[in-house]
């Protein structure tokens, strides 16, 4: 038998990562096994073995090709430049909320790594990528409040920090529910108002 090409083995390698992604979205990590994936890729347990040590080594490189909403929001905002920091911060919230509505790969991403996953140490890995991803976009939040609050924005009550832990959490909830019941809410019309909301409370009269 003629040695596969290196596009042949990618194009194999990608084709199980895809099916596995499907399925941990369908019906959770730890119940989808190894030949449930390759019966879904139509390729043999052995391929897996081939291209993956085992499912948390598989399960890995599939974060590792995604990406959380929140990083890509920050990808596609990073070059501008507003003044308005309280501007910039609703644009960065409703950027994941979109990327979310409309991305369905970032979608599963999302939903397999907060919904779909047990933190076992064979899958740990995207706990912490989760966790460096979070506490990037939370910085970043506080970032914004912070500049909001020298330039006289913010009630002087306010702090930056618990302002932004409930900025995440807020959002974070709201993704949360429209994934598990997305006929309940659009999701960018209710989050348009929750975020406005949300800044209303925080800004100087």
């Amino acid at each position: 038998m003629a040695r596969r090409t290196k596009e042949e083995a990618a194009a194999t390698r990608d084709s199980i990562l895809d099916a596995a992604e499907i399925l941990f979205a369908k019906q959770g990590v730890s119940r989808t096994t190894l030949q449930h994936i390759a019966s879904a890729a139509g390729v043999t347990r052995g391929a897996i073995y081939w291209h993956f040590l085992d499912k948390g080594a598989l399960f890995n490189a599939m974060m590792d090709r995604g990406k959380f909403p929140i990083e890509e929001a920050m990808q596609v905002l990073e070059q501008r430049e507003i003044s308005d920091p309280l501007q910039c911060l609703r644009d960065e919230m409703m950027t994941v909320l979109r990327i979310v509505a409309e991305d369905e790969k970032a979608r599963r991403v999302f939903e397999i790594a907060t919904l779909k996953t047990e933190f076992v140490d064979e899958v740990d890995a995207v706990r912490a990528r989760r966790r460096e991803s979070i506490g990037m976009w939370k910085e970043k939040m506080e970032g914004h409040l912070k500049r909001a609050k020298d330039k006289g924005m913010l009630r002087p009550e306010v702090g930056t920090h618990e302002a932004a832990m409930g900025g995440w959490i807020m959002i974070d909830g709201l993704i949360r529910n429209w994934i598990f019941e997305p006929t309940s809410f659009d999701l960018l019309a209710l989050g348009g108002h929750v975020v406005d909301t949300y800044l209303a409370g925080l800004k100087a009269c």
